[in-house]
């Protein structure tokens, strides 16, 4: 497909000697509306090269320009603005979409570069609640969007199944617990241990140190310790798993903290030969004042490690098995400052790799009566949200098959696409960095932006492809789309790539959403107001195969976020 704005930058490279290839590609801009054009390039800068107004420079430059890519290039005040041809536009979308299919708009950004991405990393033994949802989700779509792209994405869960909740938890289930129902209904009874040995450590300090002993035999791989240890953490992912599989998530790579604790010692020499690790009153931390940033604490003065010690592993780890091109974590905004510590230590580690460390922080989800908190038992189960927004989905189903009178095909299927899907889209509609509070309302809405809406309007064009008799081998006349509604299609699908592109940059899959949104309504606004199933053939297949391209970019675009597009609703 033509790459205008690489066009316009060729064809200016050749008359401004003054400016670079690629200071005129960054000057490039978008204007507000298409009335203005295209592209548009301001020549504020070569007025003291030319010594002349502004829009006179303007003005000659366009002049000047001829090239049967644009309808026309014009001069206003002082920019320079270009005017795609829609002939040539029509003909390059209308190519790209029948010979690529669903690859539609794949450029190979990535070149096959490894680029890894962490996310959702519950905690084991708790629950896994509306509090790993921006994690899980927002992390998922950046790994479906760095494929897309062409990189090799690896997906981590990075499990926490290490530190002194685990002395805590095998204390409480020595004390109070009972293998049999906690195996029958592990997280909530887990939970209910966890939140008692919390309140019994606060009114008891000998239970406390009880605690600690037990996680100090687990770190010394006491047999009974190990043995709780391990069983805790199948039963946690196996109920993990169970909301994976709804959400239709894989990952590559389960190795959680505990992975790296014997990878600590070597990470710990590195620091000590580097000279960043420095003593503080029994303890061993880095200073990092340097780079305006508090010390970190690596090693406590009881000799253990914390979090940072096992993510300094971590990275070194990844770092050595997958040589990443990137190294993402996409992890809560408030742990901004622990990832800003990372990536400086391994500075002062003398790693020349610490740059390929990205933190994708984001706002938190609190529940609207208040936040979430494991320790005082307060959670809402991302399985139960899950649940109900397929059972709210299947109650509208069932209404319908009741007022038309038919049964609907799949009815549990189309139930679980959509209830989920909805969920999913909700959760990546708005930028991630803002804080929002979890409502049913909001999320289970069927009307307006929402991704049951985008969902429908994918299964309205399948229904009107296979009334019309769409073919590939139709013959079409890309001069017949002209229509201002054609038009506008034809410039959104245009810029289904750089969206993508945009989306993997700044780490936003919101821009996606919002993307797939638009097409999805300017289609439903083409689709009532011009005949698409038309006599005249020529210009019918025209018409489908336009429908059928933004068909399959709609549903690359739900893919990219991981909701499904079912071809029936």
């Amino acid at each position: 497909m033509i790459n205008f704005k690489e066009e316009i930058v060729k064809i200016l490279d050749e008359k401004i000697e003054s400016l670079s290839a690629e200071e005129i590609r960054n000057a490039i801009e978008t204007p507000p509306n298409y009335e203005m054009g295209d592209y548009a390039f301001p020549v504020f800068s070569l007025a003291k090269v030319y010594r002349k107004n502004p829009a006179i420079i303007a003005s000659e430059i366009a002049e000047s320009i001829d090239s049967n890519l644009f309808e026309k290039v014009e001069s206003a005040s002082a920019y320079i603005n270009f005017f795609i041809n829609k002939d040539v536009l029509s003909e390059n979308i209308l190519e790209e979409g029948k010979e690529r299919g669903s690859d539609f708009g794949k450029v190979n950004v990535g070149q096959g570069r490894n680029v890894v991405v962490e996310y959702s990393s519950p905690n084991i033994a708790k629950p896994f609640h509306i509090g790993h949802i921006r994690t899980t989700i927002i992390g998922d779509s950046l790994k479906r969007i760095y494929d897309f792209l062409g990189y090799n994405t690896i997906a981590i869960n990075h499990l926490g199944d290490y530190g002194t909740q685990f002395g805590m938890l095998i204390v409480a289930i020595k004390k109070w617990g009972d293998l049999k129902v906690i195996e029958e209904n592990p997280i909530p009874e887990l939970l209910k241990l966890y939140v008692q040995i919390n309140a019994e450590t606060e009114k008891d300090p000998a239970l406390r140190d009880e605690c600690r002993y037990w996680f100090n035999q687990l770190e010394k791989e006491n047999e009974e310790a190990v043995e709780l240890w391990k069983w805790i953490k199948e039963v946690s992912l196996k109920e993990f798993n169970k909301v994976y599989d709804m959400f239709g998530i894989k990952f590559d790579s389960y190795n959680g903290e505990s992975f790296y604790s014997d990878k600590m010692p070597a990470e710990v020499e590195q620091l000590e030969k580097s000279g960043a690790l420095v003593d503080s009153e029994g303890a061993k931390i880095v200073d990092l004042e340097k780079y305006g940033l508090p010390p970190s604490l690596i090693i406590k003065s009881d000799g253990s490690t914390i979090y940072i010690t096992r993510d300094i592993a971590a990275a070194h780890y990844r770092h050595e098995t997958y040589k990443p091109y990137k190294n993402i974590y996409v992890v809560g905004s408030q742990q901004i400052l622990h990832f800003q510590q990372l990536k400086a230590i391994l500075k002062e580690m003398e790693y020349d790799w610490s740059d390929e460390v990205v933190h994708v922080p984001f706002g938190m989800v609190s529940l609207e009566e208040g936040t979430l908190s494991t320790r005082k038992g307060r959670v809402v189960y991302l399985e139960d949200v899950l649940n109900k927004a397929v059972d709210k989905v299947e109650e509208i189903l069932t209404e319908r098959e009741i007022q038309k009178g038919e049964k609907i095909e799949n009815k549990d299927e189309l139930a679980k696409q959509v209830g989920i899907g909805a969920v999913k889209f909700q959760e990546l509609f708005n930028q991630r960095i803002k804080d929002y509070a979890f409502s049913w309302d909001k999320t289970l809405a069927f009307d307006g932006e929402t991704g049951p809406y985008v969902q429908y309007v994918h299964a309205r064009i399948c229904s009107l492809l296979e009334k019309g008799g769409f073919s590939l081998e139709n013959e079409v006349d890309p001069t017949l789309l002209s229509e201002e509604a054609e038009v506008n299609l034809l410039r959104t699908l245009y810029n289904f790539s750089d969206v993508v592109v945009d989306a993997h940059e700044k780490y936003e899959p919101y821009f996606v959403t919002r993307y797939t949104t638009e097409l999805a309504k300017q289609f439903n606004k083409y689709y009532n107001t011009t005949q698409i199933i038309v006599e005249d053939e020529k210009l019918k297949n025209t018409r489908l195969l336009l429908c059928y391209i933004v068909k399959n970019v709609i549903k690359e675009g739900l893919n990219l976020i991981g909701v499904e597009a079912p071809e029936k609703m």
